[in-house]
C-alpha cells in the first residue's frame, strides 16, 4: 500500500488531502509511523523522530494513529488477494507476497492480475497500492517500491541480471542505511560492483546476510510464499512527553507497560520465553537486554523480576531516557500471524 496509514487519514478526512502528513508522533515527541507523499518531498520518512519531521516541513500535520481503522482497511485489502489465492504471507497491515502461479481465477498473466488487485482495492477502499511483479520474492518486493505511489513494475527471468545491474545497493530489499553506507565505503555503488565480491569476502565483510547479498544480486531467492507464517513476538512502546532520569520513575512506567502488555498476552492466551527491554536515551541512542527461560513465562510476577533485572544491568544511566518498550518472543501460541507489526510507537496520553 502506498503511505498506507497517512492515506487512509486523507481518506477519511478531506481536509488534509494534498498536504504533508505524519501519522505518530508530534513537533516535540514521538515517532512518526507514516508520512504521506506530500510530506516525503520534504524528507519526512517513518520512523524519524516528529521533531526532525518538522524541521524538514514546517508545514507538516501530524495525526494521531488509529490502528483499529488501519487494521478494518487492511482486512478489505487481504480479502481481495484470497479472491485469487490462498499463497497469501502477510509482512505487515499494508503489505504482502502472493504466489498466483495456479490462481484460483485461471488468469495466465500475472501483470493482469496484479492489476487487478489494484484496481479492487482502490474501489473498495479507494486507496492505491503498488506492485511488483516477478519469479521469486526478492524480485517482486524490489520491484514493488520502483513505480510508488500508484505503480507497478514486473522484472522478468531475463530483465533481472541486467536490472540488478545497475540497482543502486541502498534500494536492494535486505540491505538496510547502515550496510549500504559500509558497501559504498568500499567501493560498492551498484549490483555489479556487489557482483564483484565472491562468497567467503562477503560472509567476511557482512556475516551471514553475505550469503544472501551473494545470491540476490544475482537474482536467486529460493524462499516459497508461506501462508503460515508464525507471530514471532508481541511488544509496546511508549515515547514520553518529557525524558525521565530517576531509575525509580523509570521501573514503575516498565511495570504499567508490562501491565499492558501481559493483559494482551491473557487475551489472547499466548506466552513466550523470552522477555525484551527497550531503552532509548535523549539523544536517541537505543539499548535492548533479552532474557529467555527454559519453559514459558506464565506468571507475571517472574516477568516483573525479569523486567527488574534487566533494567538494573542497564544501570547506571547515562542520560535521560525518552523511550521504553518491552515485547515477548518465543512464543506458544500456534496460530498463523495475521500481522506482524504489533509494536508501535506512541505517545503517552
Amino acid at each position: 500500500m502506498d503511505a498506507f496509514y497517512a492515506s487512509v487519514e486523507q481518506r477519511d478526512n478531506p481536509s488534509l488531502r494534498g498536504k504533508p502528513v505524519a501519522v505518530g508522533g508530534s513537533e516535540k515527541r514521538g515517532v512518526v509511523c507514516s508520512a504521506s507523499y506530500e510530506a516525503r518531498k520534504f524528507g519526512v520518512r517513518s520512523a524519524q523522530p516528529g521533531f526532525k519531521a518538522k524541521q524538514k516541513c514546517h508545514e507538516i500535520i501530524f495525526v494521531k494513529p488509529d490502528f483499529e481503522k488501519y487494521k478494518a482497511a487492511s482486512e478489505i485489502i487481504r480479502s481481495i488477494f484470497y479472491e485469487y489465492t490462498d499463497l497469501v504471507e502477510p509482512l505487515s497491515l499494508d503489505e504482502a507476497y502472493l504466489d498466483i502461479t495456479e490462481n484460483k481465477m485461471g488468469i495466465g498473466s500475472a501483470l493482469m492480475i496484479a492489476e487487478e488487485i489494484r484496481q479492487k482495492i482502490f474501489q473498495r477502499t479507494q486507496l492505491t497500492a503498488s506492485a511488483g511483479v516477478s519469479y521469486n520474492k526478492f524480485l517482486a518486493k524490489t520491484a514493488s517500491d520502483i513505480n510508488k505511489p500508484n505503480g507497478i513494475k514486473v522484472i522478468t527471468a531475463e530483465e533481472a541480471f541486467d536490472f540488478l545491474a545497475s540497482l543502486n545497493v541502498g534500494k536492494f530489499y535486505g540491505i538496510g542505511k547502515k550496510t549500504a553506507e559500509k558497501m559504498e565505503r568500499m567501493g560498492i555503488y551498484t549490483g555489479v560492483d556487489l557482483r564483484k565480491l565472491d562468497k567467503l569476502t562477503l560472509s567476511k565483510q557482512f556475516g551471514k546476510p553475505g550469503m544472501y547479498y551473494y545470491d540476490i544480486v544475482r537474482g536467486i531467492d529460493n524462499r516459497k510464499v508461506n501462508p503460515y507464517s508464525r507471530r514471532k513476538s508481541i511488544g509496546i512502546e511508549r515515547t514520553f512527553d518529557e525524558d525521565i532520569q530517576s531509575p525509580r520513575t523509570i521501573l514503575d512506567k516498565l511495570y504499567l507497560l508490562l501491565d499492558k502488555l501481559w493483559a494482551t498476552l491473557t487475551n489472547k492466551d499466548t506466552f513466550g520465553r523470552t522477555i525484551t527491554l527497550k531503552l532509548r536515551y535523549k539523544d536517541f541512542t537505543t539499548l535492548t537486554r533479552s532474557k529467555s527461560t527454559k519453559g514459558y513465562i506464565l506468571n507475571k510476577k517472574n516477568a516483573e523480576k525479569i523486567v527488574s533485572d534487566l533494567f538494573h544491568n542497564m544501570l547506571p544511566l547515562e542520560q535521560s531516557v525518552r523511550l521504553l518498550g518491552l515485547s515477548v518472543g518465543n512464543l506458544n501460541n500456534e496460530e498463523p500471524s495475521v500481522y506482524r507489526q504489533l509494536t508501535f510507537p506512541f505517545e503517552e496520553e
